[in-house]
């Protein structure tokens, strides 16, 4: 495979340097008695920059390389990495992953993907490698420039925690002793700004951010420190409320959290450990029969795309809910083979998952809900796996009349995941491309808001 200009220049290695190192490791697992192997050798440059009360306070920088492997000898399976790639210290870490895997149990489920399943031909370019190339002082600059446009929105805001500007460049190669060797470079750049704010009633604080693969496509840095300062403000006379059921909004910027709750309990590994509140719900309604989402690792330029998953099985395409029933898991070679299932791609997690967003902005939705309460921070990790009982501390609006009259705090919102996903009401189009989920913001029927 070609080297990628640009990848080579700034890396601390070059494809076909990694593709070498990982021909290596393979050929002496091969000659240590492993039956299969998978190598994967990675390289990375990055820096970030945190400002707070114009000052520099932090500048890091990193440069890293290093190699993990992964060997079998029959059933059994061994790991070991190093950050050492020179021959000498590649042969040591094989030899120690043939060692570890001499000495575990016998597991059936063990193994490489099966050879059909690996991503083979042409790769696509999935405009996932942009680097900004933003010198210290560019960042430092751009740092200034949000924290200073967060302090200037009210004379209420009174500290700050900081503006932060990162960098980080990455390559690697996967390798196996079934002739996958493929790899691809990715970016990620990222701008944002936390502050404090005070009045007679106490402290609140809020903050804001942007993420992307292509700096190019950032919020503008007075953009991302405005919105930081405005979410904060906002929030100042916050309030208890009285404890009882009422409709909950969840804002776009955490609605993807109950998406992560999903995947996680649609998993292989929480599946064949029988830990999931979706154990034999599959094609089943899970979700309110208006909610559709998609799986899409082909999206250009997107946090979570790719065309082969952590093992080299090819991604794809699919629809994980279709008219709220669940259509599919998130599943490795391992934990597919331990259900008697086929491996879906997802060794690694989901892909870029897409909730169809509806007709409603977060306004539209406030108005439909007319009286509930607006989350836009969560707090806490109050969630069962094996049931789906949820209870989490939450932050963020009443919501009367359709509108919003005053910001509530120290509330906790309690119900059963099945429950709420069913509850779905509606999904707003105020989509917030962040990481590996994309979703508006979600409005539940009813919870248990648990207050005074």
């Amino acid at each position: 495979m070609p080297d990628h200009p640009i990848a080579s220049a700034a890396l601390p290695l070059s494809r076909d340097a990694m593709s070498e190192v990982a021909r290596r490791a393979l050929a002496v697992a091969r000659e240590r008695g492993a039956s299969d192997a998978e190598v994967e050798v990675s390289a990375a440059v990055g820096q970030s920059i945190t400002v707070r009360r114009g000052e520099v306070e932090t500048v890091e920088y990193n440069r890293d390389k290093g190699l993990g492997i992964t060997v079998y000898v029959g059933q059994r399976r061994g790991n070991a990495s190093t950050s050492d790639l020179s021959p000498e210290a590649v042969a040591r870490t094989v030899e120690a992953a043939c060692a570890i895997a001499r000495h575990t149990a016998e597991d059936e489920a063990a193994g490489l993907p099966d050879a059909d399943r690996l991503y083979r031909g042409e790769p696509p370019d999935l405009e996932l490698f942009h680097p900004w190339g933003l010198a210290v002082d560019e960042a430092i600059e751009i740092a200034r420039r949000t924290e200073a446009a967060a302090l200037a929105v009210d004379k209420r805001i009174t500290n700050s925690e900081g503006a932060t500007v990162s960098t980080y460049d990455t390559d690697f190669i996967l390798a196996n002793t079934r002739g996958f060797l493929a790899g691809f470079p990715n970016s990620k750049a990222s701008i944002g700004c936390g502050v404090v704010a005070e009045d007679a009633n106490g402290m609140q604080r809020d903050y804001w951010f942007s993420s992307e693969r292509d700096p190019m496509r950032l919020e503008a840095p007075e953009s991302v420190g405005r919105t930081a300062g405005e979410r904060t403000v906002r929030r100042l006379g916050g309030r208890r409320i009285p404890t009882g059921e009422a409709p909950v909004l969840f804002e776009a910027g955490i609605a993807g959290s109950l998406l992560g709750h999903f995947v996680s309990a649609a998993s292989g590994s929480s599946l064949y450990r029988r830990s999931s509140f979706l154990l034999d719900r599959l094609d089943t309604p899970v979700f309110a029969a208006g909610v559709e989402i998609l799986e899409d690792p082909f999206l250009p330029g997107a946090m979570a795309s790719g065309y082969f998953d952590a093992e080299g099985v090819a991604t794809q395409r699919r629809r994980v809910v279709e008219a709220g029933v669940l259509k599919g898991w998130f599943l490795s070679s391992y934990s597919a083979r331990k259900l008697g299932l086929a491996t879906t791609g997802n060794a690694g997690g989901n892909h870029n998952l897409l909730v169809k967003p509806g007709e409603h902005d977060l306004a539209g939705l406030a108005a439909l809900m007319g009286r509930g309460l607006l989350v836009t921070e969560m707090m806490g990790q109050g969630v069962n796996p094996v049931t789906g009982d949820y209870s989490r501390g939450a932050a963020g609006f009443w919501v009367e009349g359709g509108e919003i009259r005053f910001p509530v705090e120290e509330v906790t919102i309690a119900g059963n995941l099945l429950d709420m996903f069913r509850g779905i009401v509606a999904v707003g189009r105020d989509v917030l491309v962040r990481g590996s989920k994309q979703t508006g913001s979600i409005l539940i029927e009813r919870m248990t808001i648990a207050g005074d």
